[in-house]
């Protein structure tokens, strides 16, 4: 599979240059250049198949031939080494619980693809690859832990101070090791932004070779694709159509259920739930996608005011507008309505939330209203003690720490903190001199 960029002024390239380079020469992001459907057989036996299978048959056209198929299921098999259980709401809403991977968040599996699959392409190189990203909250810790000692890989993570909660922190400034934690007086916008001025900077680039572990990578963006593959062989025998409703800041996510739709997925409708933050909201209301600075809530890794994976999406359409909108609604929700999702999901169904699946409930509830004959997915990104002091306030109930947690609450926080672009060279130039 060889991949284009979507400004359509660079080189195509295969799977591992777009992985390493992540993102193209013209700064735009990359997209596989076909798509080839599942046959009807991988959906009518996908009872028969264990979730290793399902991965595999849905990612290999895309990392091939770089990767051969034997190291691809190896890879596989220890990213997907925790499990993916539905919890059921009530009879048209269930959640897809993300969260039980080591960091306790959806990342943990495109993190853990990725730096398996930079590993391999690392292995006989003698030059070293720094990893830069930005997190508004769960991307960091997720990298951290996915590339913690991986051979020839140096990892900078960038993330707004302040501005991510505490546990957040503490995962992503702990593990030292080939991870350096970078901490921005901002917010999450200027981190993205200083990521993408550092691989354009030529004076850093001719240096030392960089690659992105956000979304924009398509090693970490892609393996998304498997939950929703998971939740439909746990739901399809209800014979409902299913809706997914993705909690969604760089839209990373959902793009990569539209793209196992694309590759034949019985998925009707998406449900891009928004919470203040909503450009996408409102360009489907208006049709003028305008981004604007991102506002601080409750459910914080939304907090992106230019979601980056919005053009992959139109492209995937092929940026016509109706067409989009006929399979994707998208709703804004307060913090004082999160807040409402929370208690009721604890109070009527015994179900504790994070703030982002709590907008992800009421994206399930807002569209349940115009289709009463669905079954609504909500995705549950990650684990509620994440967010201790907005859940244990509004449930007025003490959560027990889980062992993931727990391991890295007495760790001592390291970071570096700056608050330009020129003091983030000066960091990463340090790396090399």
């Amino acid at each position: 599979m060889n991949y284009y960029s979507l400004n359509k002024k660079a080189p195509n390239a295969s799977f591992k240059a777009a992985v390493i380079k992540g993102i193209a020469p013209d700064k735009g992001l990359y997209f596989p250049e076909h798509i080839t459907r599942l046959p009807a057989s991988f959906f009518e036996n996908i009872d028969n198949l264990s979730y290793e299978e399902i991965a595999f048959e849905a990612i290999k056209q895309f990392v091939s031939p770089d990767i051969p198929e034997d190291v691809l299921k190896t890879i596989i098999a220890e990213t997907l080494s925790f499990d993916f259980p539905i919890a059921k709401i009530n009879e048209n809403v269930s959640t897809l619980e993300l969260f039980h991977g080591p960091t306790m968040a959806f990342k943990d599996v495109g993190a853990r693809f990725m730096a398996r699959c930079l590993g391999y392409f690392n292995q006989n190189n003698s030059e070293e690859v720094t990893v830069l990203v930005a997190t508004s909250g769960d991307t960091g810790g997720a990298v951290a832990n996915g590339f913690l000692g991986v051979k020839g890989v140096n990892v900078v993570i960038l993330y707004p101070s302040g501005k991510v909660s505490d546990i957040q922190e503490k995962q992503l400034t702990t593990l030292k090791q080939n991870i350096t934690a970078i901490e921005v007086d901002g917010v999450f916008d200027d981190c993205q932004d200083m990521v993408k001025r550092a691989f354009l900077d030529e004076e850093l680039t001719s240096k030392m070779q960089l690659t992105s572990a956000n979304s924009i990578n398509v090693a970490r963006w892609l393996p998304q694709m498997f939950y929703f593959f998971f939740a439909y062989k746990q739901l399809y025998k209800t014979h409902k159509k299913i809706v997914f409703s993705v909690p969604s800041g760089n839209f990373g996510n959902i793009c990569a259920g539209m793209m196992a739709q694309q590759l034949g997925l019985p998925i009707y409708h998406f449900v891009a739930s928004n919470n203040e933050n909503n450009v996408v909201t409102e360009y489907l209301t208006t049709k003028l996608y305008q981004p604007k600075p991102s506002v601080q809530t409750i459910s914080n890794a939304m907090d992106v005011g230019n979601p980056s994976n919005f053009i992959r999406i139109q492209e995937i359409y092929k940026n016509d507008f109706d067409a989009l909108k006929s399979n994707l609604s998208s709703y804004s929700f307060s913090d004082n309505a999160t807040r409402v999702a929370l208690k009721e999901l604890y109070n009527n169904f015994k179900y504790v939330a994070d703030p982002h699946g709590a907008v992800g409930y009421l994206g399930c509830k807002a569209y349940l209203k115009e289709d009463t004959n669905a079954h609504c997915v909500f995705l549950e990104t990650a684990h509620p003690t994440k967010f201790l002091d907005v859940v244990e306030e509004v449930i007025s109930k003490t959560i027990a720490l889980p062992p993931q947690i727990e391991a890295v609450m007495d760790q001592e926080k390291k970071s570096i903190s700056i608050t330009n672009y020129e003091d983030l060279k000066t960091v990463l130039l340090n790396t090399v001199s």
